[in-house]
């Protein structure tokens, strides 16, 4: 990867020179690359077809401008025939920094979208008190960015769910929905006609804290969900970080075994085939 300023774009203008944050770049774009051959994210289309577009989620966070910047990484060295165009939906929070993500993609030449939905007032009406934020949030939020994207003509809405996230919604369902499942990387909706992706679900948490506060982006911390005690991914979060400290390497061993699945070594018979198990007939086995 050059750095020189006339052969990057402007998302990476004053990235650190440093041997560290080189391999960390390095790392983060084979993580993607990998994540997006393995799962085919780019959609298959005929040659003489215009490229698809995504609508790249930017919420401010760190995991969201790590996804705007490797995939412009990608599309500028000709490795991501996408249009790409970034999309914040302001969710009305009192004291959001409206100012701030439109200022930013304006400096860093990325096509952007800034839609207002005051979804705050709805949540905190419609959530008892001592219940989280975050699953009639999300089912809002989504619903908006479904349209945002259909509007403007994407096929796909790419979100920042790194490999943590992946980790923290198999052990809530586990733990709390009696259910083995996850965020997949790739993913239609209900309505069948947009795709959900997630780039960076290879890439650590740590990968995109420690690139995004490299890169000095202006990172908005969420004070809806965020500022809720006692949330179930907390708690999950809290139980990895204890497996990391005592085995270094676990959460990367367990992402492994969410892509090593056996179906007739699990119990679900909508997955394989028990009652019709045969074992092989003993005389043939003499012969």
């Amino acid at each position: 990867m050059l750095d020189d300023a006339s052969d990057i774009h402007p998302l990476f203008h004053g990235a650190p020179k440093s041997t560290e944050f080189k391999k960390l770049r390095k790392r983060i774009v084979q993580n993607v690359r990998e994540a997006i051959d393995q799962y085919g994210i780019v959609e298959r289309r005929d040659p003489d077809a215009p490229p698809p577009k995504w609508l790249i989620c930017l919420s401010g966070g760190k995991d969201s401008y790590t996804l705007l910047a490797i995939l412009y990484e990608l599309k500028w060295r000709g490795l991501l025939p996408v249009e790409l165009l970034a999309c914040n939906l302001d969710q009305g929070q009192p004291g959001f920094p409206a100012t701030v993500l439109p200022e930013f993609l304006e400096r860093m030449q990325v096509p952007h979208r800034i839609e207002y939905q005051d979804t705050y007032s709805i949540v905190t009406d419609k959530v008892p008190a001592g219940r989280t934020f975050c699953a009639l949030c999300s089912r809002l939020r989504r619903g908006h960015l479904y349209r945002i994207a259909r509007e403007e003509g994407c096929s796909a809405v790419v979100l920042g769910h790194h490999r943590d996230d992946i980790l923290e919604t198999f052990f809530m369902n586990l733990f709390h929905g009696g259910r083995v499942a996850t965020m997949p990387p790739k993913l239609v909706n209900e309505e069948g006609d947009l795709f959900l992706y997630r780039p960076l679900a290879h890439v650590a948490e740590a990968d995109c804290e420690r690139f995004a506060r490299a890169m000095n982006y202006p990172i908005i911390p969420c004070d809806l969900c965020g500022s809720q005690d006692g949330l179930q991914r907390q708690q999950v979060k809290q139980i990895l970080d204890g497996w990391e400290r005592n085995s270094p390497g676990r959460r990367q061993v367990m992402f492994r075994a969410l892509t090593n699945i056996r179906p007739s070594h699990m119990l679900d018979p909508k997955l394989f085939d028990f009652a019709g198990l045969m074992r092989a007939e003993t005389g043939k086995l003499d012969t």
